[in-house]
């Protein structure tokens, strides 16, 4: 036995701190004893502390075996900060040239290195084998363990070989370590490790710092910028489940103003390692990522982790959040859900195995269920990790903080409990909802489940209400559910009893997170709340301008933009350009006036205008518009550019009358007079020269009669808006 105060020294020396976190010296005591350890420690606990202070102890060199080369250089790093001798740890991986490797290796023989990273495809190399074959090796620690297990969210055929290499090599002390594992993943680790028999160290999976809000997937990318220019200057995550969308969200951010960079394993290493840099060293504020990034970057002050996407697992939510205040500051996680993004990722698992797609749609439905519940979000994730977490109320979650209101439900808890005996235990959760809902589906059908007493008992509820009932039976420990055999839902004793003696049981509705189509107006912007007066104000001085230009006012700006500026408030070219219908041309044009007026108003009237208004789009559609424009100035016919981009005549004329609506001037005389004889283009112009107190084309119909085709009058209007307005 190691005697306390010789313990205490190292921590002091080697890692500067006083005191123990949590469980930490109870494991070091353990691994310097010799016995095979599992450490289950959420992110922030300080894992690698408990294989590093042992391994400076012991004599010989422990052999970490670590997923991700970025991972491992920051750990050797930081090992060498701590000792004043580089040689006390070193890594050992593809990145390495040979004589980089020949002398990591002179430096483990020799005995000076104390701890050796190896990953776990270098392990598998015959070459290596044979050279660790030669070396004193103290213990092993396997990190991020949870690789071993097919049930874990980040599953690595390649740790499966563990075992047997270790058995080559030669058996020492094991200390498996992960951050999440839910207890099948536990279990999972130590019998393909052998140690079974192993001491177990479950830390609290409870982060009471950090706050959790999952919102409907609408207006994102502008609710993500309005987020982060309220926090600015605060580090922060952003996770996507695509490459493409990790530059995309990136990129928008950059146009925006903010510090942000891209991360995922498509970009080549140096460009990756140099954005990590960038963001460990406070250069850059945000790093949007796909789960790629962040298996141990160990930066305690990220101060928010937004998901764009939902993940695939709960176990993959809760180790991308954790990298959230580690430094048991502020931390809010929050992640945007809709339900279609579920579909796209059941997708991506057609084409798998099987079991392996069966495992992927139960760790998903877990995910749905975490995502649509109104229970307590921290109840639910710590439930899922097999923990209890006894307050009604975390007071740090969109739940606790907004409660849906309660109805009693113990009825339907018994109607649930009853159908799965019913059923004899052999059903899943969705098949159960089915029963009572009343739904006929083929699994029902051959099963004969629709000829059940039991079958539409609940019809005046869907289904959804019915997983919900399900869901909450499961965290009181009524119904367990069988992981092995694809979430077979089973009645516990407890649930025995509730049958036979019900007690008052609460629900609450599941959040309904379907997307709503927003009204939208003309340009395609979303309807908010109008500033009547300001909207009011900016039509008279619309009408005073046009008066002196003697031209109609929607020439000069149609009501949709007027309603728009009304919303965002522009006081400056810059923001006008970015309402609606307005472009650089209109802006300089007419500006001045309009943003003059508005910042008045604002002044006045101390108005706090919605910071997401400076959101800029990348334009996308900006290739089309330039050929547009280009083609037109070439004379070509509108029939061959329609062709050429592929739209029918309707497309192609909507896509010029938003050039031009926007500020840029376009002459289509070479092709109206081809089409439309001289009197009739002028009678088209004198009515919106002169009759006309809007744009709108049914009003032109009715007002010139039904001799004129709708493709001639959209024609001399863009003619005329052109010339007037532009």
């Amino acid at each position: 036995m190691v005697n306390d105060t010789i313990i205490h020294d190292y921590l002091k020396k080697y890692f500067g701190f006083d005191t123990f976190k949590g469980n930490q010296e109870a494991i070091i005591r353990n691994v310097l004893d010799g016995r095979d350890t599992f450490v289950l420690m959420p992110t922030g606990g300080g894992k690698s502390l408990c294989y590093q202070l042992p391994a400076v102890m012991k004599s010989g060199t422990a052999i970490v075996i670590s997923p991700l080369i970025a991972l491992m250089k920051n750990q050797v790093d930081a090992m060498r900060n701590f000792s004043t001798d580089d040689d006390v740890a070193h890594f050992l991986n593809s990145s390495l040239t040979k004589s980089e490797i020949a002398r990591v290796k002179k430096d483990v023989l020799s005995g000076k290195a104390k701890l050796l990273y190896v990953a776990p495809e270098s392990l598998t190399k015959e070459e290596n084998i044979d050279f660790l074959k030669n070396v004193g090796v103290s213990f092993y620690a396997i990190d991020e363990a949870h690789c071993i297990s097919e049930w874990g969210h980040d599953f690595r055929p390649e740790y499966r070989r563990i075992r047997p290499i270790i058995e080559t090599i030669g058996r020492s002390p094991i200390i498996a370590l992960t951050a999440t594992a839910t207890p099948k993943v536990q279990h999972d680790i130590q019998k393909n490790l052998g140690i079974l028999d192993a001491d177990v160290f479950k830390s609290s999976f409870n982060r009471p710092n950090l706050y959790y809000e999952v919102k409907s997937k609408q207006d994102v990318t502008k609710e993500i910028i309005k987020y982060i220019k309220n926090n600015l200057g605060k580090s922060g995550i952003i996770y996507c489940l695509s490459r493409k969308k990790v530059e995309e969200i990136a990129e928008l951010l950059k146009v925006n103003g903010l510090k942000a960079l891209p991360y995922h394993a498509g970009m080549d290493s140096a460009t990756r390692t140099a954005n990590q840099d960038k963001f460990l060293m406070e250069e850059v504020d945000i790093i949007v990522a796909t789960i790629a990034f962040g298996m141990g970057i160990d930066k305690p002050d990220v101060r928010f982790v937004i998901h764009y996407d939902i993940p695939k697992s709960l176990e993959g939510y809760y180790q991308e959040t954790g990298r959230a205040g580690r430094d048991g500051g502020e931390g809010n996680c929050i992640a945007y859900y809709s339900y279609s993004d579920i579909t796209k990722l059941e997708k991506f698992m057609q084409g798998k195995p099987i079991a392996e797609q069966e495992i992927g749609k139960q760790l998903l439905l877990e995910t749905v269920s975490y995502a649509e519940s109104s229970v307590c979000r921290r109840k639910l994730l710590l439930h899922y990790f097999g923990e209890e977490y006894d307050k009604e109320n975390c007071e740090a979650c969109d739940n606790c903080l907004h409660p849906k209101t309660q109805f009693e439900g113990s009825d339907s808890v018994v109607t649930v409990l009853e159908t799965i005996l019913a059923v004899k235990e052999k059903f899943k959760a969705d098949h159960i909802a089915n029963i009572l809902a009343g739904k006929v589906t083929s699994a029902i059908k051959s099963y004969k489940h629709h000829k059940l007493e039991f079958f539409g008992s609940g019809e005046e509820k869907d289904e959804k209400f019915w997983n919900m009932v399900i869901r909450q039976a499961l965290i009181a420990k009524l119904l367990t559910k069988d992981i092995e055999n694809y979430g077979l839902l089973k009645v516990t004793q407890k649930g025995q009893e509730f049958i036979e003696k019900p007690v008052s049981f609460m629900l609450a509705e599941d959040h309904d997170y379907a997307e709503s189509a927003d009204e939208e107006n003309a340009f395609g912007a979303k309807i908010t709340a109008v500033d009547e007066e300001l909207f009011s104000i900016l039509k008279d001085l619309r009408k005073k301008i046009s008066k002196v230009k003697n031209v109609p006012p929607f020439v000069i700006f149609q009501d949709p933009s007027l309603e728009d500026m009304a919303i965002q408030y522009p006081i400056t070219i810059d923001e006008l350009q970015n309402i609606s219908g307005v472009g650089a041309g209109k802006a300089q044009r007419y500006g001045k006036e309009f943003i003059e007026l508005i910042k008045r108003y604002v002044e006045e009237k101390e108005i706090i205008r919605p910071l997401d208004m400076i959101v800029k789009s990348i334009v996308n559609k900006s290739g089309i518009k330039v050929y547009i424009i280009q083609s037109i100035d070439m004379k070509r016919s509108l029939e061959d550019i329609a062709e050429a981009k592929g739209m029918d005549m309707t497309e192609l004329l909507s896509e010029i009358e938003a050039i031009v609506n926007s500020g840029t001037r376009i002459n289509l005389d070479y092709y109206i007079n081809t089409i439309i004889d001289e009197e009739r283009q002028h009678d088209i112009y004198s009515y919106f020269r002169e009759e006309a107190e809007t744009d709108s084309l049914d009003e032109a119909f009715k007002a010139l009669g039904n001799e004129f085709e709708e493709e001639e009058i959209r024609l001399v209007r863009i003619k005329f808006l052109s010339e007037m307005g532009n």
